[in-house]
């Protein structure tokens, strides 16, 4: 047998699990129910609009998802600061809960924690950084903005700046 084929066949040094580390967090039985927003958990992962047959959902577990969690107790990740430069803050809120409503199909758990206006300038808090830099990109394309991003290692957050261009 040669050193390459010897070496490949070497498994120190890595984990037994190869599950996402979001899987690993908390272990929730499967299937599990969000008893506030309707998530179903199975096969290691958090689902909308999910349908259980009656026999699992006798058998489910009731609990509350990681998003709502983190969004009841004000945990954010991702932070939006726009200006609106003179764009439509109706437009631009509708444009903000778009985006939230297309990324809660696949990742339930990422959503906006709060969204308040600043006098010109819109907060919005998330719960990931990925939700963060949708709605960031997304407010520049709509609204011919330019954006900047800069993201802290030491706390894990994005902060994201985006100016509307548009008059």
């Amino acid at each position: 047998m040669s050193k390459a084929l010897i070496r490949s066949m070497n498994r120190r040094g890595s984990r037994s699990e190869k599950s996402p580390p979001v899987a690993r967090k908390k272990a929730f039985r499967d299937p599990s129910v969000c008893d506030r927003c309707g998530a179903v958990y199975t096969d290691k992962t958090w689902r909308r609009g999910r349908q259980l047959a009656q026999s699992l959902m006798d058998k489910a577990a009731w609990v509350k998802c990681p998003g709502c969690s983190q969004a009841e107790a004000g945990q954010y990740h991702g932070r939006v600061l726009i200006e609106r430069g003179g764009a439509n803050s109706g437009a631009v809120s509708a444009r903000i809960a778009n985006v939230e409503r297309r990324a809660q199909i696949q990742q339930p758990e990422r959503r906006i924690v709060s969204s308040k206006w600043l006098g010109d300038t819109l907060e919005v808090l998330t719960t990931s950084q990925k939700l963060a830099h949708r709605i960031a990109r997304e407010i520049e394309k709509a609204f011919k903005g330019t954006a900047r991003f800069s993201w802290s290692d030491r706390e894990g957050t994005l902060l994201a700046r985006v100016r509307c261009a548009l008059r």
